[in-house]
């Protein structure tokens, strides 16, 4: 297989930046289905104001309400993390991506994967106008280089709103290969881009979410261009990393240019956590 010959000179550095952390209570404002498996929630509200998400997979969380409740507990934030008031039943609580946000119109758009029997996914499938929700966060952003020759993008649905708005944000002319495994080609939508880019569709059709295998092997079927690669994975905990050490061990790209998140496990929804 083919080494890749990275220019180690090039400025790569990352930036992170820091946000304000506040609970802001929202409601939602419309709710669309965009597949069988997916659906789109638009959340607003004035408390949106001074809202920031500047990187492609920020992170919110997001605060449900619990049985019998009209709206979320507000929690109470503190040092070591959050807590809610004595006698009151706590809300799920969710990590999921900002798809997008309009400062103008206060309006933050999350996508929802409807996957299992989960609470949320349960929330977002009969989710309508007006019914009251919370989030939280983003505590910060990792501001990517754009020095890079080109950009690999790689996970499955969980993945998906961010690989979509990373697409959407990336200036003309940007190479980038996004890798896409889904449940069945239902799940296929146009994903707008004015980036150079190869977008590849991985339909499982009946085998288990969580293998690693469909992705790995279009994976390690990809061929990178020559020059450097950033590479940005996203899936099963376990999947992530077996990609990760594909591109580590096979096309020996550097770990400083890959960032690897399992955003869920068979056995719990871990959204953020890099591997």
């Amino acid at each position: 297989m083919r080494v890749l010959t990275h220019d180690r000179a090039l400025p790569h550095t990352a930036i992170r930046v820091r946000h304000e952390t506040r609970y802001r209570a929202l409601e939602v404002v419309s709710a669309e289905t965009l597949s069988p498996r997916m659906r789109r929630i638009v959340l607003g509200g004035d408390a949106l104001a001074g809202f920031t998400t500047a990187a492609a997979d920020d992170h919110v969380k997001l605060f449900l309400p619990a049985p019998g409740q009209q709206r979320p507990a507000s929690p109470i934030l503190e040092a070591g993390g959050i807590r809610f008031p004595e006698g009151t039943a706590p809300p799920t609580v969710r990590d999921y991506t900002p798809r997008r946000f309009d400062p103008a119109s206060l309006l933050l758009t999350i996508e929802f994967v409807l996957h299992g029997d989960g609470p949320a996914a349960a929330w977002a499938q009969a989710a309508t106008p007006g019914q009251q929700v919370g989030i939280g966060g983003p505590r910060g952003s990792l501001l990517l280089a754009d020095t890079y020759d080109t950009y690999l993008l790689a996970g499955d649905e969980t993945a998906l709103p961010a690989i979509a708005r990373r697409l959407e944000e990336m200036p003309p002319g940007v190479r980038a290969i996004a890798l896409i495994e889904v449940e069945t080609r239902g799940e296929e939508r146009h994903l707008p881009t004015a980036a150079s880019a190869s977008i590849t569709w991985l339909p499982r059709n009946g085998r288990p979410a969580g293998d690693p295998e469909l992705l790995l092997q279009a994976l390690a079927a990809t061929r990178l261009p020559d020059g450097d690669t950033h590479a940005w994975i996203a899936a099963e905990i376990e999947v992530a990393r077996r990609l990760k050490a594909h591109l580590l061990e096979e096309r020996q790209i550097p770990a400083a240019d890959i960032r690897s998140a399992g955003y869920w496990r068979h056995d719990a929804a871990i959204v953020g956590l890099v591997t």
